[in-house]
């Protein structure tokens, strides 16, 4: 173990390995970007179950839920069952500095935090919609995209913010209110994904099965009860480390994702906080927008069903 040095409290060790083969960067570059980036970055990370990215050396890069044994007993955490696997998940939560420097000590490289907060980590505080590229695409044609989605959120009186994935896509976060059940927020982005697709359908699609896109840009409306998705700000384990970087509305047609890295992102912020400051308050979501969302299947399920017919027709032609 390479000699280390402390911060808030942490001790911070092996800082100049490399984080994998082509992330053009070390773990001090890691440290040094989450701690510069800290109160930007906290406020979408604080009062969640956080699961993170960890990527040790010797070892293929893997999601974490649970805290280790050997987490400091002052990292807070929560217990919550998780249905689909029949278990208590322990959640760290990361509400301060000194947690997250710990993380970034423990090569955690990605933040993806829960829609909810703690005590009810299956009710989202923002509505998201995910903007996916086809393979081969530019960064143009999720832009285009994105702006179909704001043009569908302004049509029914909504706001949102926008920022890179820290991939090739793009986020859409809009800030609801709590009068709203779970259900009723899911037919609700269900339905949003319905209104951008429909103003070019072109351009954009809501089909779930891959095969189906037709090499439009895919809007993904499933990040709803105990989603997750990228923190604003979080590294992302790619080429180059770049990060999911919040933008103005304004800017999207001039930056590309690679533009914002471990390296540049803090310059490129010059003192701003371009999250806090797009975040509009929360806002109540529309009945009729909830109600044509109830229409719209669950994109999983209906593409499961879909998979079976498709199963039982090639069978056929088999026979």
């Amino acid at each position: 173990m390479s000699a280390g040095e402390q911060r808030a409290g942490v001790e911070l060790t092996n800082l100049d390995q490399p984080l994998s083969p082509d992330a053009g960067a070390t773990k001090r570059d890691l440290v040094d970007y989450l701690d510069a980036v800290a109160d930007r970055m906290l406020p979408g990370l604080a009062g969640r179950p956080l699961t993170v990215l960890r990527v040790l050396r010797g070892r293929a890069p893997f999601m974490q839920k649970n805290v280790p044994k050997y987490t400091p007993e002052w990292v807070r955490t929560v217990s919550i069952w998780a249905e689909a696997s029949h278990r208590e998940v322990h959640y760290p939560v990361c509400d301060d500095r000194r947690t997250l420097l710990w993380f970034a000590n423990q090569r955690a490289v990605e933040y993806h935090p829960a829609l909810g907060l703690a005590d009810n980590i299956y009710r989202p505080t923002h509505l998201v919609l995910d903007l996916d590229p086809p393979t081969g695409a530019d960064f143009a044609a999720v832009v285009t995209a994105a702006h179909l989605v704001r043009q569908a959120l302004a049509d029914c009186g909504l706001a949102g913010s926008v920022k890179t994935s820290g991939a090739k896509g793009i986020h859409v976060f809009v800030p609801i209110d709590h009068s709203c059940p779970v259900d009723d927020v899911a037919a609700a982005t269900r339905a949003l994904a319905a209104r951008a697709e429909e103003i070019d359908p072109a351009a954009a699609t809501t089909a779930f099965i891959v095969e189906d896109r037709a090499g439009k840009v895919y809007i993904d409306s499933t990040r709803a009860g105990g989603a997750t998705v990228a923190a604003p700000y979080s590294p992302r384990l790619r080429p180059g480390t770049p990060v999911s970087f919040p933008l103005d509305w304004s800017d999207l047609d001039r930056v590309q994702p690679a533009d914002f890295t471990v390296h540049t992102a803090i310059d490129a912020l010059s003192g701003r906080d371009p999250w806090a400051e797009s975040m509009v308050t929360p806002q109540r979501l529309p009945d009729d927008l909830i109600a044509q969302g109830r229409t719209i299947p669950v994109a999983r399920v209906a593409a499961m069903h879909e998979g079976k017919r498709r199963a039982r027709a090639r069978r056929a032609q088999e026979n």
